[in-house]
């Protein structure tokens, strides 16, 4: 029995006998994807989990996902195998105590007009527009969520600006994400500055090089890449979306712009065509630091608990909510 072998059989194991499921985001690695229950998106995970009897989740992806598990499901155990997989861009806004973000991206720059920069808080641009409802995407830390409206995804961003009875809306955190919104409503969006350092790294230039290198291919890119991007593409949409535009389509060659994770789910289901990295470094390091170790300490330990306190819970659950129920 290879180690690999052996490590599946223990977690396998002790799954069962912890009454536990297994959880992996779509971006995260190709072992950690295969012994998993279900993979998906952040929500759809989350969503999945409450649905299915257990007592223990293991998240396999970043801080947020694992909150979010734990808003909808307060009653179960939450585990993240990886206490620092972290979402860079989700820790770009906070409630209070702004995090300077050029720290980590040096050549993060404040690009001025209706963005604001990452060093504000959320309650600093709720005071600057008093009244006007706050978007928040999903990839959000709970107590930006708590602080919120309505919460959207990459896939429904827009009909949720739309759902909503006001001429103008706040769009956090990401601007690439709020760009697309507000190129598909005649709103006013607000948006931060911030960003998915993976798809923000990703230009025109690298479009062109790729329709090049792969003449017929259709292009999918993320909506947390670029404009200039997405004016490009043929489809836009979220990971989930791509998977199902993917099996639709009638055409056996794609490139894809979003976390190379993803290729490895494209080809399991649709073996019969081909699919290319956008850019062959579009790759998540957070997203790559849980292993088949991890998920195996992580069950024998029952670490790292996520628990969200119900004073932010409970709000932040009323902005999941009110999103779900937008038809």
């Amino acid at each position: 029995m290879t180690d690999t072998e052996l490590l599946r059989e223990k977690i396998l194991n002790l799954k069962e006998k912890k009454k536990a499921i297994i959880l992996a985001h779509n971006y995260q690695r190709e072992e950690v994807q295969d012994i998993a229950d279900y993979t998906g998106d952040s929500l759809e995970l989350s969503r999945t989990a409450a649905s299915v009897e257990c007592e223990v989740i293991v998240f396999c992806g970043v801080n947020f996902m694992a909150e979010s598990a734990s808003i909808l499901s307060p009653e179960k155990t939450v585990i993240l195998p990886e206490i620092t997989a972290c979402c860079p861009m989700a820790d770009m806004i906070t409630t209070s105590g702004a995090r300077n973000i050029k720290t980590h991206f040096p050549g993060f720059e404040y690009t001025g007009g209706y963005t604001y920069p990452a060093e504000f808080t959320l309650g600093e641009i709720k005071k600057l527009h008093p009244g006007v409802p706050v978007v928040t995407y999903v990839n959000t830390t709970a107590d930006v969520k708590a602080e919120s409206d309505i919460c959207c995804t990459s896939a429904n961003g827009v009909k949720i600006v739309e759902s909503l009875d006001t001429e103008k809306v706040i769009c956090v955190p990401d601007k690439n994400l709020s760009a697309w919104i507000a190129k598909n409503t005649e709103k006013e969006v607000i948006a931060w500055d911030g960003f998915c350092h993976v798809h923000e790294r990703v230009s025109a230039v690298d479009v062109d090089r790729a329709r090049q290198r792969y003449p017929g291919a259709l292009l999918i890119a993320h909506p947390e890449c670029r404009m200039e991007v997405l004016e490009k593409a043929d489809h836009v949409t979220s990971t989930s979306g791509m998977l199902r535009f993917a099996k639709s389509s009638d055409a056996r060659e794609f490139i894809i712009g979003t976390e190379t994770g993803l290729l490895y789910k494209l080809g399991k289901d649709n073996p019969e065509k081909k699919f290319y990295p956008l850019r062959k470094d579009m790759v998540c390091p957070n997203m790559k630091k849980t292993s088949l170790q991890s998920v195996l300490n992580a069950l024998e330990t029952m670490t790292y608990k996520i628990k969200v306190p119900e004073e932010v819970r409970i709000p932040a659950k009323k902005a999941l909510d009110r999103m779900l129920e937008v038809k």
